[in-house]
């Protein structure tokens, strides 16, 4: 699974190649202005429901409670199924199932507070027992987390992602309303495309361009233990050189694909370490996580790298319609597969692909990454080396 960050900063400037018209921005602000989401009203919420739980003494830690975490997301998962039964529309008690459906998110909602104090309790006391608590601490001492961690399970916006059609870049990423229908998707992006780009609204797992940052309330234990400790990782890198150069490349003011995949993939493996100390060490009985072999032994991550160096060989070539055509067709390919992908074109590629571990990205840094974090005394130390990296040729020189 892929964990994503959201920007705050929607409308970054183009960098490269890419000819788009200059009116580009007024006519993409004009065709998503109607579904822009709104960070500032929902920081002002998120602020003043912080302040009022403080205040009535419902933000006071809590003790270790993994049976109310494992009630939570058995609610989740009873959701999902329900979810499904009523959009496939064959049951003819489609009413009822509506009213369970609420009643199942009204539980689900008035746990919510309480779990996220408990995993984020949880991943501060892994955290703390691998060192990390601020980006200073190399020079202050105090072992206090910084930023505070702090997440809100919740139905997460959707993200506009913008790619020229004869590259693979995310040149624009855009916060759209969490309400949104396939109908409203698939209109956005057909209006966007007319701008001559490739453009994909896509559900993300995470923001961390909030406070508290926001981790979707849909997925598993895992994935969202995951998600919260990546998206703290994010404001934690931001005081670090890497972090901020990433925040420059999401501005626009200096385009770097490198220091983003770093930036990235760094939050991913971390993210992936602590997430599984908590796991196994609180939840080692609840479910079975790992994903099912299929039996055919179709092999989904080769096919999908295959795809992307096919995809990018046709663009290098400036063949972008047969790039195009060929997507499709490894589309409805994967789909027959059981591996169902919306749509698959530039924009998705160049979405998932900051992750150099992803199936979808061709970049070495992943590998890099994994080779210095084998010879890293440990994961402290392998995130603050990192972190202080200002380009790959520091990531190469650092590997022994």
């Amino acid at each position: 699974m892929k964990f994503i960050v959201i920007s705050l900063l929607s409308l970054c400037l183009l960098s490269g190649s890419c000819s788009l018209a200059p009116d580009f921005d007024s006519s993409l602000s004009s065709i998503v202005k109607p579904y822009r989401f709104n960070f500032v009203t929902w920081e002002l919420e998120a602020i003043s429901c912080e302040v009022g739980q403080w205040l009535s003494g419902n933000h006071e830690e809590t003790d270790d409670q993994t049976d109310t975490v494992i009630e939570y997301f058995s609610l989740v998962e009873q959701i999902k199924s329900l979810e499904s039964e009523i959009a496939a529309d064959e049951a003819s008690d489609i009413a009822e199932l509506e009213a369970e459906l609420n009643r199942l998110q009204e539980q689900r909602m008035a746990l919510a507070d309480k779990v996220e104090r408990i995993i984020a309790t949880q991943i501060k006391e892994v955290l703390a027992e691998q060192g990390i608590f601020h980006p200073a601490d190399e020079y202050i001492r105090l072992k206090v987390n910084f930023p505070p961690l702090n997440f809100n399970l919740e139905e997460l916006p959707y993200l506009l992602v913008i790619s020229p059609r004869d590259r693979i870049d995310s040149i624009r990423e855009i916060a759209l309303k969490q309400d949104l229908t396939l109908e409203e998707m698939e209109s956005i992006e057909e209006q966007v495309d007319e701008l001559g780009v490739s453009s994909l609204v896509v559900g993300i797992g995470g923001a961390g361009a909030t406070y508290p940052t926001l981790v979707t309330n849909s997925a598993s234990l895992r994935f969202t233990i995951n998600a919260a400790v990546e998206e703290w990782l994010h404001q934690y890198l931001a005081f670090k050189p890497l972090g901020f150069l990433y925040i420059l490349d999401l501005l626009g003011i200096s385009r770097n694909y490198e220091i983003a995949t770093m930036n990235e993939t760094l939050a991913g493996m971390v993210s992936g370490e602590i997430g599984a100390i908590v796991y196994e060490r609180y939840y080692p009985d609840y479910g079975n996580s790992a994903q099912q072999e299929q039996e055919s032994g179709f092999d989904f991550n080769r096919e999908m790298r295959e795809i992307r160096r096919a995809v990018d060989e046709y663009l290098a070539q400036g063949e972008i319609e047969q790039a195009e055509e060929f997507m499709e067709q490894k589309r409805q390919y994967l789909v027959s597969m059981g591996y169902y992908i919306r749509k698959l074109n530039q924009a998705y590629f160049a979405f998932h692909g900051t992750y150099a571990d992803s199936p979808t990205s061709i970049s070495p840094i992943g590998v890099e990454l994994r080779e210095l974090r084998e010879q890293s005394v440990s994961l402290k130390d392998f995130l603050n080396t990192v972190a202080a990296m200002t380009s790959r040729q520091d990531l190469i020189a650092s590997i022994k």
